[in-house]
C-alpha cells in the first residue's frame, strides 16, 4: 500500500496548494482519504513520521541560542498562556460535562484539564514549516514563535515523564557529560567534507542521541533537540541543516499523513472538534494581548501569534496518553485529531496574509503596545539617509553592498534580521541596521521625497521577495528595485510585483566568474583586483 500513499498525498497536496494552501494541507486531507479507504498506520509510517520529528527538532537544536530561551518574553509567555488556556478551556469543557452534554459527560473535572492542556499547544511542525516557506526563521518574531514552542515542547516532555509514573533512569544523569563529546563532533564536521557523508553524519548524531535518550526513560525528542545544540555552534551548522532540508519535509509527509489515519470521525466528534477550533481566534488573541503585556511590538505579537493560531500534535501525545491510561475515551483521541487538522486549515490562510493582516490593522494595533519595548524589539532608526540599501546581508548582499558601495559611497545602508549578522557587518565598517526585511516601518522611510534612489533585495525566497516589493511599492517608492530569482520562471512574477531588474542567480554568477576571469589576464591582474571589501565580505556572509 506503501506506493498508494505516495501517489494519494501527492494528488491532494498538488490539489490543494492550487487554493493557495500549504501542502501539508493536502496530506493532511490525504491521510483522512486513505483512512476511509481503510488503511491503517503501519510501523514503517509511523517510525518515518518520528524521525521526521526528530529532524525537525534536531534542526531547531542547530539553530537554537539557549539565552532566548531565558528571556522572559519567552517562558513568560509560554507559562502564561498555556496556564490561562487550560484553566479557561478547561472550566468551559468541564461546565458542558456538568451539564451531560454528549461526549463532554464523561469527562470530570480533571479530565477537562487534560483535554483544554492537549488544546494548549501550538504546532512545532506548522511553525517551522510556516516560517521555513517564508525565510522568516531569523526573523525577530519568528524566534519568538520558536523559543515559546521550545518551552512549551519542554512542559510536555515533563508532564509525560510524571504522568507515566516512570522516573528517569539514574544513568540519565551521565547525559550531563554530552558536551565533552563535542570537540570530537566538531573533529568530524570538520573532516567529511561537503557531500553524502556530512548529511549521514547528521543521521547518525541523531539516531544516537534520540537512542540514548530513550534507554535513560527520557523523551527521545529532547535527544534530537539536544543533538543539534552539540553541533549548532559548528561554522558549517547551517550547512548541514540546509543538507537536511529535502529529507526531513519528506519524511514529515508521513507525520501528516498519520494524523489524517486516526480515523474518520462521526458527526458528534466531527461538531465537538468544529466547536474546539472556533476557539483558535481567541487563543491567537491571548498570545497577542500577552506578548504586548511582554512589551514585544503589536507587529511582532501579531505575526508570532498566528505562527502559534493552531493546535499541536503534542497535543495528540497528551491525548494518547490520556486515552492509553483510561482518562478518556479513544474518541475523544480522534476528536483532537480532527482539532488539529481544522486548526492547519484555518491558521494556513492567515499566516499566508499576516503581513497585509498587519499592514492593515497595524495602526490599531498600535495601541495595545506598552511605553516602554523591548531593547531587541524597537521601530527601525535611520541615523542618515541613504541612497541605496541592500536588503538581507548574506554573501550574496555583502557582495552587493561593495559593489554599490565604489558608486555611492558612504550612502549605502545593509538591512538585515540577524543581529550576529548585523555586528559581523558593522565590525567590517559596513553600515547595517537590524530588522526585518518585511518590517513596513522601514519602508515609510523610502517615500518619493527621500534620497533612495535604489532598493536591492539580495533574497533568494521569491515570496518574501514578492512581499517586500509590494510594501516598497505601496509605501510611494518609485525609484529602482533589483531582486534575484533562484529559477528562470520566478523572474516574472517579480516583476509583475514591482521589481524593475530581476536577476537570474547563476547567470548573475557566470557574469561575476567570467569579468573575474578577464580581470586576472590584464597587466599585474590578480587577487588584488577584486572589488574593494570583497575579502571582508567574505568572512562576514
Amino acid at each position: 500500500m506503501e506506493p498508494l500513499w505516495v501517489v494519494i498525498a501527492f494528488l491532494v497536496g498538488l490539489a490543494v496548494k492550487q487554493l493557495g494552501l500549504p501542502a501539508m494541507v493536502g496530506f493532511l486531507g490525504a491521510g483522512f482519504v486513505l483512512s476511509a479507504m481503510g488503511v491503517e498506520p503501519s510501523d514503517t509510517l509511523t517510525y518515518l513520521a518520528d524521525l521526521g520529528i526528530y529532524l525537525l527538532l534536531f534542526s531547531i537544536g542547530l539553530k537554537l541560542d539557549l539565552k532566548g530561551l531565558a528571556r522572559p518574553e519567552v517562558w513568560g509567555v509560554a507559562t502564561v498562556h498555556m496556564l490561562a488556556t487550560t484553566v479557561a478551556v478547561g472550566g468551559g469543557v468541564f461546565a458542558l460535562a456538568w451539564w451531560g452534554l454528549g461526549m463532554f459527560a464523561e469527562l470530570d473535572v480533571w479530565t477537562s484539564l487534560l483535554v483544554a492542556f492537549a488544546l494548549s499547544f501550538s504546532s512545532t511542525v506548522f511553525a517551522v514549516k510556516v516560517l521555513e516557506e517564508k525565510a522568516e526563521m531569523r526573523s525577530r518574531h519568528g524566534e519568538q514563535a520558536i523559543g515559546v514552542l521550545i518551552v512549551q515542547d519542554l512542559f510536555a516532555i515533563v508532564f509525560l515523564t510524571v504522568s507515566l509514573g516512570k522516573l528517569p533512569s539514574p544513568w540519565a544523569l551521565g547525559l550531563l557529560a554530552l558536551p565533552l563529546i563535542r570537540p570530537a563532533l566538531r573533529l568530524a564536521m570538520d573532516r567529511v567534507g561537503h557531500g553524502e557523508l556530512l548529511l549521514l553524519l547528521g543521521l547518525v548524531v541523531v539516531y544516537s542521541t534520540t537512542a540514548l535518550f530513550e534507554a535513560v526513560s527520557l523523551k527521545p525528542d529532547l535527544g534530537a533537540l539536544v543533538a543539534g545544540l552539540l553541533l549548532g555552534a559548528h561554522p558549517r551548522a547551517s550547512e548541514l541543516g540546509k543538507s537536511l532540508l529535502g529529507l526531513k519535509d519528506l519524511l514529515l509527509v508521513a507525520f501528516f499523513l498519520t494524523i489524517g489515519l486516526n480515523g474518520l470521525p462521526g458527526w458528534e466528534q466531527l461538531l465537538v472538534a468544529a466547536g474546539l477550533v472556533a476557539l483558535v481566534p481567541a487563543k491567537a488573541a491571548l498570545f497577542f494581548w500577552v506578548m504586548t503585556r511582554f512589551r514585544l511590538r503589536a507587529r511582532t505579537a501579531l505575526l508570532s501569534s498566528l505562527t502559534l493560531a493552531n493546535a499541536s500534535e503534542f497535543g495528540l501525545i497528551v491525548g494518547a496518553l490520556g486515552a492509553s491510561m483510561g482518562w478518556i475515551s479513544g474518541e475523544w483521541l480522534v476528536v483532537l485529531a480532527i482539532s488539529v487538522s481544522l486548526s492547519f486549515i484555518l491558521a494556513a490562510p492567515f499566516n499566508a496574509r499576516a503581513h497585509r493582516l498587519n499592514a492593515r490593522f497595524n495602526a490599531a494595533l498600535q495601541r495595545f503596545e506598552t511605553d516602554a519595548r523591548l531593547p531587541n524589539d524597537q521601530h527601525i532608526v535611520l541615523h542618515r539617509p541613504a541612497r541605496a540599501v541592500v536588503v538581507a546581508m548574506g554573501r550574496v548582499g555583502a557582495a552587493a553592498y561593495d559593489a554599490l558601495r565604489a558608486d555611492y559611497g558612504d550612502d549605502v545602508i545593509g538591512l538585515d534580521a540577524d543581529p550576529a549578522v548585523v555586528a559581523r557587518h558593522r565590525d567590517a565598517g559596513r553600515q547595517v541596521v537590524c530588522g526585518d526585511a518585511t518590517d513596513p516601518d522601514f519602508y515609510e522611510r523610502l517615500r518619493p521625497d527621500s534620497d533612495c534612489e535604489l532598493v536591492l533585495i539580495a533574497l533568494q525566497n521569491t515570496p518574501e521577495t514578492v512581499a517586500i516589493t509590494r510594501l516598497i511599492r505601496q509605501n510611494g517608492f518609485e525609484n529602482h528595485i533589483v531582486a534575484m530569482a533562484r529559477f528562470r520562471d520566478e523572474i516574472e512574477r517579480l516583476r509583475e510585483a514591482g521589481v524593475d531588474n530581476a536577476c537570474y542567480l547563476h547567470d548573475e554568477m557566470g557574469l561575476g566568474l567570467a569579468s573575474t576571469a578577464l580581470e586576472s589576464r590584464r597587466p599585474g591582474g590578480d587577487r588584488s583586483a577584486r572589488p574593494e571589501g570583497a575579502e571582508a565580505s567574505a568572512r562576514a556572509a
